[in-house]
């Protein structure tokens, strides 16, 4: 999906694999197009998929783009499906433990290790 205004360096692609659905971000995520994943996030899980979100390539993250995990992880409880963050970024890791999130989403090195821990339903 490409990204309004964002750029060649922003994106937001989702894929199905394994079962899952997978979004991958890249990018700086801010208020202009943090919409655009939370909709992702948000549709593999009203589409009954255990969602994992990749976030290796993404450089900056503000309030905006956490707002959109705590979001997803708050519809995957109701809906009783998994969600996990995959190979996180060490600007995004920041984020998460500024705003003392780090221990409350499920992070995992990468895909391979999120299928190890059992995250698919």
């Amino acid at each position: 999906m490409a990204t309004p205004g964002g750029g060649d360096m922003n994106r937001c692609e989702m894929r199905e694999e394994q079962g899952y659905r997978i979004v991958t971000v890249a990018g700086e995520v801010d208020l202009s197009w943090s919409a655009d994943i939370r909709a992702a996030i948000l549709a593999g899980l009203d589409e009954k998929h255990p969602v994992l979100v990749d976030l290796a390539a993404v450089a900056y993250i503000d309030s905006s783009g956490i707002a959109s995990f705590v979001e997803g992880y708050q519809r995957a409880r109701q809906l009783r499906l998994q969600f996990g963050l995959v190979a996180v970024s060490l600007p995004v890791l920041a984020v998460l433990r500024l705003a003392r999130l780090e221990t409350v989403f499920p992070i995992h090195a990468d895909l391979a290790a999120a299928r190890a821990a059992g995250i698919a339903a």
